[in-house]
């Protein structure tokens, strides 16, 4: 029987566009290791639709 891995997929959420109330959604998909990083996961991320770097905030 295979090992059941750590690793696991999550899509990263823009905070400042969803703030803004402006149309259009920024997300990114990346792996995490759960066991290392149970917390939600934050990473700075260029939003194309802001034309800037913000804030990405992991969703469910």
């Amino acid at each position: 029987m295979a090992k059941k891995g750590n690793r696991v997929q999550v899509i990263l959420e823009c905070t400042e566009q969803k703030e803004s109330g402006m149309p259009g959604m920024s997300r990114y998909i990346t792996t995490k290791n759960k066991k290392n990083t149970p917390d939600r996961m934050e990473r700075k991320k260029y939003n194309p639709i802001l034309k800037r770097v913000t804030i990405h905030r992991e969703i469910k």
